[in-house]
C-alpha cells in the first residue's frame, strides 16, 4: 500500500460560517500533496458537490462525494423540546453511482421529513438507502464517540447522555448491519483534544471487537495551517461573538487543516492504528462516482393523439403565425419559420417551446399579464408566433442565432416576466402540471464581500466601530458596478491583467496609505482577507425555477426548511444547468402589475377597455412627453440622468427608446456613446460608420449601422458585420460575439484570424480587415442584446403611453 493518504472528512466553505476551506484551494492542495483523492463532507448538505467535483477532476484528484449527516436516535419525524433533541454526526460517502443516488435521496429527505433546526436522518432512513454508501463513526459528535465521551458534545440536546461502552459497541455493530462489514469504519481523529485521547483506546477496542476497520481522519475546516485564525474569526461571525469574549464557541484543539500524508501517518502509526491511514486509500480506490454534464433532460410534454412534440409545435406555430401576420403567410415569414423549426427539431428542443407556450397560455387564460419578452428570445419568430414574445423579430431585425445557436448544443433560455402578484401562482401551476416533486426553485448563496469582511473583522477583533468603518470607506468605489476585492486593492497587478483590475489598484492608493500608517487598520485587513469570498448564507434565487423529467432527488438534492418552506434545490443554478435540467426564470415584474392596475382603473373611471398590447408605437404625445424628460414612473426611463439624456437625445421613434435602454449602462456611458448617439441624431456631430477610415465600406455598413448613426450599440450588429464583411454564418458570428464579450486572448486571436481570412476572401485588404476587427472588438465590449432592449423598450413605451394619456390612473 502506498504511503500516501486521502482526506475523507472535509468541511468546505459550503458548511457556511463553520468551514473556511475554499473548494479550489482544497483540491489544489490535495494535488500538491500528491494525495489521490479528497472528500467533501459538509454539514447536512450537498451544496458544493458539483463545484467540488469539477475542480477536483480538473487537477486530477478523485472527488469523493459525501456529507456529514445529522442523525437522530429516535424518529426523524419527532419534534422534541430543544433540550431533549439529541443529534449525532455521521460521515457518509458515496462509493458508486447507487451510493450517490442514495446520498441525494438521504440529503433531500433529511430536509423534507426530518428538518428540525437541522436536516436530520434516522436509522430507518439510513437502512432504506444504505446501498453504495460508506459510513464512518464520525467525529466526537458521532453516536459511538458520544457514548464514550458524552462531555465532548457540541449539540445542546446531548447533555443527558451517559458514558456506556457496551452501548457504543452495540451502536457500531448496528451500523455494520446497516451498511455492511466493509462499509462501516471506526473513525479516529487527533487534534490534541482531551476527549479524543480518552476514547482512542475504546475506539480501537470497538474496531477489534466488531471487526470494523479503523479510518484515520482530520476534521478539516480550512485548507492551510495558517488559516486557523481566519477560521476562528468566522466562528465568531457565526455566533456574533468577539475573539476575546469569555466562554464563546471555539474549536478546542488544533490542526483542522489538510495535513500531509506524513503528518497523518505520524499521528496514526500503523503499529498502533492498523491500516487506519491505508484504509483512506482503500476507500479512495473504491469510491468512483461519475457526474454527467451536457445532457438535455427535458420533461415530456403531453401532445394530442397522433402528434409528436415536433408536429404539434409546428401546428401551433403555423396557427400563431397566421394570427400575427395574416393568411397566407409571406415567403419571408415561412422561410424564417421553417429555418427556426428545423434548428429546434434538430437540437431536440420542441418540448422546451411547448412547455413555455403552455405556461404563457395558462397565464393568459388566468388574465395574468406577461411581459413581451426578456433576453434574446425576442429574436425568434417561433416564440413570437407562439405568443411567448410580443415583438416581431423581422420588423426590428432581431437575430435568431443570438438566441439559439445551432453550432452550440445548449438549452434555450427563455425568461418570463409575470405580474409580480401572480408569480407564485405560475410556479404552483408548474408543480401541478409536471408534479410537485419535479419542480423546485433554485438556491443561491451570498458571499462575504470586501467591505463586509472588513467590518466583520474589526468587530470580531474588538475594535471600535469607527476603525472598521474608516477602512471600509477607504476602499475604492465600484467600477462599472463591480466592487474591488481586497487583493485587487493591495496586490500590484501584472502587465497582462485587465484594465479594471489595474484601475481598482490605482484607485486604492488611499487605502494602502491608511494601512501603512495605522497598524490597527492593517490587522483588520489582514483578517478580512481570510474571510472575503467565503459563503455566508443560502437563500432562494429571485427568479430561477427547475423542471425535471423525473423526481428531482434522482438528479439534484432538494431542501425545504420546515413544512411551510419553499422547495429549493441544494445545487446552484450553474450546476443545475450543467446537469442538463430545464431551468427557467419566472420573474415577478412590478411594472406589469402597475400596467394591469392602471388598465383596471381606466376601465372603472372611463368605461374604456384598452388593449395596451395593440397601441401604435408612433404616438406623438408619448415622444413629446419623453423629449421633455417627464418620465418619472416610466419603466427604465425615470432616473435623473436618463431624463437629462432624453432631453438631449429627443427620441421620436421606438428605435430610439430601444437605443436608450441599451446605452444607459455603465460601459456605454463611460465611453460617451450616449452623447455621440444624441449628437449624431440631432445633427450636432458627423455620422461616421465605425471609423472615418472605413468610408469605402459605407455601402456594406450602412444597412447595419445606419439606424444607430454609425455607432455599434447592439451585439447583433457585431454579428451582422462579421456576416457581411467576413462571410461568417450567423452561428459563427454568434461565437465571435461571445468571444469578444469574454475577451479571452487565445480565443480572440483565433477569431481574428478567422475574421481576417474571411474578409480577405471577400476582397478586403488584410490590414483593413484587422482594423475592422479591432474596431468591432472595442465596440463589442459595450454592445447590448437588442432583443432584450427591444422587449423592455416596449414595456417602457407602454408605461409612457399610459402616463401620457391617463396620468391620474397610471400614477395612482
Amino acid at each position: 500500500m502506498s504511503d500516501s493518504f486521502a482526506h475523507l472528512h472535509v468541511h468546505t466553505e459550503f458548511s457556511m460560517l463553520d468551514g473556511a476551506a475554499r473548494v479550489n484551494d482544497v483540491v489544489a492542495r490535495a494535488a500538491e500533496l500528491g494525495q489521490p483523492a479528497v472528500a467533501v463532507t459538509d454539514h447536512g448538505v450537498l451544496y458544493g458537490v458539483v463545484d467540488f467535483y469539477r475542480a477536483a477532476k480538473k487537477v486530477g484528484v478523485n472527488p469523493i462525494i459525501g456529507i456529514e449527516a445529522y442523525l437522530t436516535p429516535g424518529s426523524r419525524f419527532d419534534r422534541p423540546p430543544r433540550s431533549e433533541d439529541v443529534r449525532y454526526h455521521m460521515t457518509l460517502l458515496a462509493e458508486n453511482q447507487v451510493g450517490y443516488q442514495n446520498l441525494l435521496t438521504l440529503a433531500s429527505r433529511a430536509f423534507h421529513e426530518g428538518y428540525y433546526y437541522k436536516p436530520r436522518m434516522d436509522k430507518e432512513l439510513l437502512a432504506e438507502h444504505s446501498e453504495g454508501i460508506i459510513a464512518t463513526s464520525g467525529c466526537l459528535g458521532g453516536e459511538v464517540a458520544q457514548l464514550l465521551a458524552p462531555d465532548a458534545s457540541v449539540e445542546e440536546g446531548n447533555v443527558r447522555i451517559e458514558r456506556n461502552y457496551d452501548a457504543a459497541v452495540a451502536a457500531a455493530a448496528e451500523y455494520q448491519d446497516i451498511f455492511g462489514k466493509d462499509n462501516f469504519f471506526i473513525e479516529v481523529q487527533d487534534h490534541g483534544i482531551d476527549a479524543q485521547h480518552r476514547i482512542m483506546d475504546d475506539l480501537r477496542s470497538i474496531a477489534s471487537t466488531t471487526g470494523a476497520p479503523l479510518l484515520a481522519a482530520n476534521d478539516a475546516h480550512y485548507t492551510f495551517a495558517d488559516e486557523a485564525d481566519a477560521h476562528d474569526v468566522l466562528l465568531c461571525i457565526q455566533t456574533g461573538a468577539t475573539k476575546d469574549e469569555p466562554g464563546r464557541f471555539k474549536f478546542n484543539g488544533q490542526g483542522f487543516y489538510l495535513k500531509s500524508a506524513e503528518e497523518m501517518r505520524t499521528l496514526f502509526p500503523s503499529e498502533k492504528f492498523p491500516d487506519a491511514c491505508n484504509n483512506t486509500l482503500w476507500i479512495a480506490e473504491r469510491a468512483k462516482v461519475d457526474l454527467e454534464f451536457g445532457n438535455i433532460l427535458l420533461p415530456t410534454f403531453p401532445v394530442p393523439e397522433g402528434s409528436t412534440e415536433a408536429t404539434f409545435l409546428r401546428t401551433l406555430v403555423m396557427e400563431g403565425a397566421k394570427a400575427r401576420y395574416g393568411d397566407p403567410l409571406s415567403d419571408e415569414v415561412l422561410e424564417r419559420i421553417n429555418y427556426e423549426l428545423s434548428v429546434i427539431e434538430e437540437m431536440g428542443f420542441p418540448a422546451y417551446f411547448l412547455i413555455v407556450w403552455d405556461l404563457i397560455r395558462y397565464a393568459n387564460e388566468q388574465k395574468i399579464r406577461v411581459g413581451p419578452g426578456r433576453g434574446s428570445a425576442a429574436g425568434s419568430i417561433v416564440a413570437y408566433s407562439l405568443g411567448i414574445t410580443g415583438l416581431d423579430p423581422l420588423e426590428y431585425g432581431l437575430i435568431f442565432e443570438r438566441f439559439l445557436n445551432p453550432g452550440r448544443r445548449e438549452m434555450p433560455d427563455i425568461d418570463m416576466d409575470f405580474d409580480e402578484r401572480y408569480r407564485g401562482d405560475m410556479i404552483k401551476y408548474c408543480a401541478e402540471r409536471y408534479g410537485s416533486d419535479h419542480v423546485a426553485q433554485i438556491i443561491t448563496f451570498s458571499t462575504i464581500k470586501g467591505r463586509q469582511a472588513v467590518r466583520d473583522a474589526a468587530r470580531v477583533l474588538g475594535f471600535p466601530y469607527g476603525v472598521g468603518d474608516r477602512v471600509a470607506k477607504a476602499m475604492p468605489p465600484a467600477i462599472l458596478g463591480v466592487d474591488a476585492t481586497l487583493d485587487q486593492c493591495l496586490v500590484e497587478p501584472l502587465p497582462e491583467d485587465d484594465a479594471t483590475t489595474k484601475d481598482h489598484f490605482t484607485a486604492a492608493a488611499g487605502l494602502r496609505d491608511l494601512l501603512a500608517a495605522d497598524p490597527d487598520a492593517q490587522q483588520v485587513v489582514d483578517t478580512a482577507r481570510g474571510l472575503e469570498g467565503l459563503r455566508r448564507q443560502d437563500s432562494i434565487h429571485a427568479a430561477a425555477v427547475v423542471i425535471s423529467p423525473v423526481p428531482l432527488p434522482e438528479i439534484v438534492p432538494i431542501q425545504r426548511k420546515g413544512e411551510d418552506g419553499e422547495v429549493v434545490t441544494q445545487y446552484e443554478m450553474h450546476a443545475v444547468e450543467a446537469l442538463g435540467l430545464l431551468k427557467m426564470d419566472f420573474l415577478g415584474l412590478r411594472n406589469l402589475s402597475t400596467i394591469e392596475r392602471a388598465l383596471e382603473l381606466i376601465e372603472a373611471s372611463t368605461g374604456e377597455l384598452i388593449d395596451i398590447d395593440s397601441i401604435a408605437l408612433n404616438d406623438p404625445a408619448v415622444y413629446d412627453m419623453l423629449q421633455r424628460g417627464e418620465s418619472i414612473g416610466v419603466f427604465q426611463l425615470e432616473g435623473n440622468a436618463m431624463r437629462s439624456l432624453m432631453r438631449n437625445l429627443r427620441p421620436d421613434r421606438f428605435e430610439d427608446i430601444v437605443a436608450l435602454v441599451s446605452l444607459y449602462r455603465p460601459g456605454p456611458l463611460g465611453a460617451g456613446m450616449h452623447n455621440s448617439y444624441a449628437n449624431r441624431k440631432n445633427g450636432r456631430e458627423e455620422v461616421v460608420l465605425l471609423d472615418s477610415e472605413l468610408g469605402a465600406l459605407s455601402a456594406e455598413l450602412e444597412p447595419i449601422l445606419g439606424d444607430t448613426y454609425g455607432i455599434m450599440v447592439y451585439q447583433e450588429q457585431v454579428m451582422q458585420v462579421a456576416q457581411v464583411l467576413a462571410g461568417f454564418t450567423m452561428a459563427e458570428a454568434d461565437l465571435l460575439r461571445k468571444a469578444m464579450g469574454k475577451k479571452i486572448p487565445s480565443v480572440m486571436a483565433e477569431q481574428e484570424e478567422l475574421f481576417t481570412k474571411g474578409a480577405v476572401a471577400n476582397g478586403h485588404p488584410e490590414a483593413l480587415a484587422r482594423r475592422i476587427f479591432e474596431l468591432i472588438g472595442h465596440f463589442a465590449g459595450y454592445g447590448f442584446n437588442k432583443s432584450h432592449a427591444a422587449a423592455y423598450g416596449l414595456v417602457a413605451y407602454q408605461t409612457a403611453w399610459l402616463k401620457a394619456h391617463y396620468p391620474a390612473e397610471y400614477m395612482a
